[in-house]
């Protein structure tokens, strides 16, 4: 447990450290627009599935610095990320006032205690990142309302090899955890979640990206 605290205490590190250099010369309102029509792309290709019905309560859990919170001014938002103050201090992209549908919530997704709160939750490029991997998927299902809907994106191993390499190795300092596909699905079908539909977004060699539709039993 003390060597998963480490990681995760390094991965946070390395996940303020990457938006200041990622961010440090992007012009605000350019990329701010890229990344809305970014969120659109994305909500419209999950459309075919799933919707969010009008007066639907919805949760943007990882939410990072510019997620699709941005997007979704027509619902009670909350939006959580354990660096939400850091992103305010130092990335000029990021300011809570722009975003006044959003409740903002500083902590990591393990100290989450909502109990069947929300309609919709999104957990977008988020799991990869959180210390206790089955606890968190646990607080998430236990935050959707009976019947509502996840969406999860995930970066999934595509050979068993590099999958237990990349778990001894530093080889991907930003995620914490390493799992294929059919092990993440495993992480909610043992939670009485329902995988609608899974989506790939990106292929690569190590790994693909995935967005997961998944809703929770009545």
């Amino acid at each position: 447990m003390a060597f998963n605290k480490i990681k995760w205490q390094t991965a946070q590190w390395a996940e303020i450290r990457w938006w200041k250099n990622y961010l440090k010369d992007k012009d605000t309102d350019s990329y701010l627009k890229w990344k809305k029509d970014y969120w659109k792309g994305v909500l419209d290709e999950i459309s075919p599935y799933f919707t969010i019905a009008p007066g639907s309560k919805v949760a943007d859990i990882g939410c990072g610095p510019t997620g699709v919170f941005m997007n979704l001014s027509d619902f009670t938002t909350v939006a959580i990320d354990p660096l939400l103050d850091q992103y305010a201090t130092h990335l000029k992209q990021f300011n809570k006032s722009w975003y006044p549908w959003v409740v903002f919530e500083t902590k990591p997704m393990e100290e989450i205690t909502y109990d069947s709160a929300f309609d919709v939750i999104f957990c977008m490029n988020a799991i990869n990142h959180v210390k206790d991997l089955a606890e968190s998927y646990t607080i998430l299902t236990k935050a959707l309302k009976p019947g509502g809907v996840l969406i999860i994106s995930i970066d999934a191993h595509n050979y068993s090899f590099y999958k237990q390499l990349f778990r001894k190795l530093p080889g991907d300092i930003l995620h914490p955890h390493q799992y294929d596909l059919a092990e993440y699905e495993a992480f909610l079908t043992s939670r009485k979640m329902q995988v609608v539909q899974t989506l790939c977004k990106k292929r690569e060699y190590f790994f693909n990206h995935y967005i997961q539709i998944v809703q929770k039993s009545k």
